[in-house]
């Protein structure tokens, strides 16, 4: 799963608390830092380069120098920017904030759907990215479009090896990860299990979508999500009496499945 590392610039301490609690409830996001007044959050910016910046720009302390200016200040030192995203309580502030590129603005209190959001524009932007950068480097190759294509279409093979026994899993087989002590049982559509010795976290750290931690014990495919019952906090697999629970501790990746089942061609009855 990918990871996008923040951090927060804020001069009001139980607001920083308030966006890391939230924060943390996403696997996705690392927390590196937090700052409470300009120079210390430039600082921390140029320092740890995050993904993300979390921005407050009317602070309650105007010493601290909070501001819309840091962004002009990075771009003295920075050729690509984080993604800035601007907390504050002033929506009057958005459109001044649309001026200096910011990439997502939070009113506060912060909500967990305003995060939902945020990654899945993230993930969008870095999908499209990428596709634009394969693009231009076939524009550029010697080999013929469709074989350039064909290598970037290819899917994950994932070799269990044990022993001298190498066995290749297509990834768009696998319906989903269940931890067992310090091995991991990997389940089939075909229904066939095969143990590899390697932790959950440890796939959890390698993979991404559409593999999604649900649970201390489970990591979904999200393509075999035939249901999710919220009620029961469980996901049901597609052509399966298998039922996968989910926790807590990891409901905002399931409300990321459900946000991103609602994108592109789908309709709601």
């Amino acid at each position: 799963m990918k990871k996008y590392s923040y951090i927060i610039i804020d001069d009001d301490a139980e607001s920083i608390l308030e966006t890391k609690t939230i924060a943390n409830g996403f696997s996705e996001l690392t927390f590196l830092a937090s700052a409470t007044n300009y120079q210390s959050g430039l600082d921390l910016v140029l320092e740890y380069k995050p993904a993300i910046v979390f921005l407050e720009i009317e602070p309650e302390d105007v010493s601290s120098k909070l501001s819309l200016e840091l962004i002009n200040e990075l771009h003295r030192f920075l050729s690509i920017l984080p993604k800035i995203i601007i907390t504050t309580k002033k929506k009057e502030l958005a459109y001044e904030s649309i001026q200096y590129g910011v990439f997502d603005y939070f009113l506060k209190p912060v909500q967990p759907i305003d995060f939902i959001k945020t990654i899945l524009k993230v993930k969008k932007n870095v999908s499209e990215t990428n596709s634009v950068e394969i693009r231009n480097e076939n524009s550029t190759s010697v080999l013929p479009l469709i074989q350039t294509s064909q290598v970037a279409e290819q899917p994950l093979i994932i070799c269990i090896k044990s022993y001298g026994d190498y066995r290749y899993i297509n990834s768009n087989d696998i319906c989903y990860f269940q931890a067992d002590n310090n091995s991991t049982d990997i389940f089939l559509n075909s229904g066939d299990m095969i143990t590899a010795f390697k932790t959950l976290k440890h796939f959890e750290a390698i993979l991404s979508h559409p593999f999604v931690r649900i649970h201390n014990s489970y990591i979904i495919n999200k393509n075999y999500i035939s249901r999710i019952h919220n009620g029961n906090s469980v996901c049901y697999i597609k052509n399966s009496s298998k039922k996968i629970p989910f926790s807590k501790t990891y409901k905002s990746n399931v409300d990321l499945i459900i946000a991103d089942f609602s994108i592109g061609n789908y309709l709601e009855v």
